[in-house]
This record gives structure tokens, sequence and C-alpha cells, in this order.
């Protein structure tokens, strides 16, 4: 009974925020960092901390959903830093598969999203890395959902510096010069070298779990990215969080150092 009582209330509360954010602004591209897994396993008395990995997998699916009811244009998710790298191998492993099978899962067919694997693919056992490549070649050309940029082997210092060398590169290719280059050098070259082929500018990242830092995460992007903190671990964020966090944008004067 009191289940039911809750699920009404969740329901009629859920209304009222989607009534608040009518007419009201909302982000285009949003970062979400999702937090707490691990911890939310051991809170839940479960020992095997891939269970967590689990079930953070499974809400990728209904996060995307909401993200496609609130017509957000892009999302980047994400999964795996470069430090998570790190990590022991009988941790990593089965961790990165299930990365890859939440992959697999937004490309099967009838999902609507165009995917694409942003960070250091050649970190990961190679064997992984075509898995992921596989997955989102099959989504490249759908229309209509939300663009979703997997942040897999990422970290934002990585990203700045492979974004230079990258812009180099193409310049010394075309038989440029380097010094006249690095006189014309601007932060365009840079955001048109980042990982992803969508915008590069964040307007919201948002991260779960209590803890309250970017950890290497979009740092070109989000220099004037508003940021949302919720307590909740990724595995019980609900819609009702999501709804928050797009109502808590909505009320902010984005000044862009104004």
């Amino acid at each position: 009974m009191r289940a039911k009582v809750r699920a009404a209330l969740d329901a009629l509360y859920m209304k009222r925020l989607v009534r608040e954010l009518e007419g009201r602004p909302r982000p285009q591209h949003i970062g979400i960092m999702l937090d707490g897994n691990r911890r939310w396993a051991r809170m839940s008395g479960i020992n095997d901390p891939r269970e967590g990995y689990r079930a953070g997998g499974a809400k990728v699916l209904d996060f995307l959903r909401w993200c496609d009811s609130a017509e957000i244009e892009h999302v980047t998710l994400y999964m795996l830093s470069d430090d998570n790298l790190h990590r022991p191998e009988e941790e990593l492993t089965p961790l990165i598969d299930i990365i890859s099978e939440v992959v697999e899962r937004l490309a099967a067919p009838g999902n609507p999203w165009p995917v694409e694997v942003v960070g250091a693919l050649d970190l990961l056992p190679a064997e992984s890395a075509a898995r992921l490549k596989t997955a989102t070649a099959a989504t490249q050309g759908r229309q209509g959902g939300t663009k979703v940029d997997v942040a897999v082997g990422y970290g934002g210092r990585r990203e700045i510096v492979d974004a230079v060398r990258s812009a180099l590169t193409e310049h010394s290719a075309r038989g440029g010069d380097i010094d006249e280059f690095i006189e014309t050098f601007t932060m365009e070259h840079i955001s048109k070298h980042l990982y992803s082929k969508a915008r590069s500018e964040s307007d919201l990242i948002i991260r779960t779990s209590g803890e309250q830092r970017l950890s290497g995460f979009l740092l070109w992007q989000s220099a004037y990215a508003e940021m949302y903190f919720c307590e909740t671990y990724w595995p019980d964020f609900r819609e009702i969080d999501f709804l928050r966090a797009l109502r808590s944008y909505s009320l902010r004067e984005r000044r862009y150092g104004r």
C-alpha cells in the first residue's frame, strides 16, 4: 500500500516538474558522470561490484529515453576514465565487458540513437576496442534520437593533447609551415579536433553519488557549463532526479563570464 501511495505521489510530482519546464531554457548537450555503482552494490548488500555496474548499465537506456522525451540534442556518458584503466585486471576486464554490452544494446536495431565512443580506444584491449567500433558503426546515419557519446578510456587532459596533436598533424600533412601555424593557432583549432564529431560545448554537467568534482570530464567543453551534483547513486537515479536537474538548469542565469 505504501509503495502504491509513493508511486502515485511521484507521478503527480513528475507532472508538476514537466509543467514547470514548459517554455523554459533547456540544455542541448548534457554530460553525465555515472558515478556510485560500486557503492550502490555495497549499500545493497551485494559483494560483487560487477552487479553494481550491470545495474548502472541498465539505467543508461532509461536515461536516454528521458533525454529523448525532453528533446535533448546530445549526451555524453562518462563510463570509464583513462585513470580507471589502472584498476586491477580482475575488476577492469568485466567492467569493460559490461560497457561493451551496454553500447551493443544502444546500437541494437529499433533504437533511435546514433552512438559514438570517445576516448583513447588504443588504451583498451584490442578485442574490446573492435567490439565497440563494430557496435557504433551500425548506428551511423540514425535520425531522430539523442546523439550519444560514450566516454571510454577518456581523460579531458588527454583529449586536449590529442586535439593539438591532430591539428598539427593535419596541417603538416597539407604541407603547411609549422612555425606559421603556431602563429595563427586558435581555440577553434582545438575545438575542431576533439574526440566527438558533435557540438563541443557542454551546457550541463550532472554527477551522481554526491561527489563534487569533474575528475577530468569534458574539461575543454565544460568551460561555461552549469554543474548539477546529485546525492543519488547512479543505479537509483530516477526520471524525477533528471527533471530536477533540468529545472535547476532552467532557473540559472548563464553569464558566460560577463
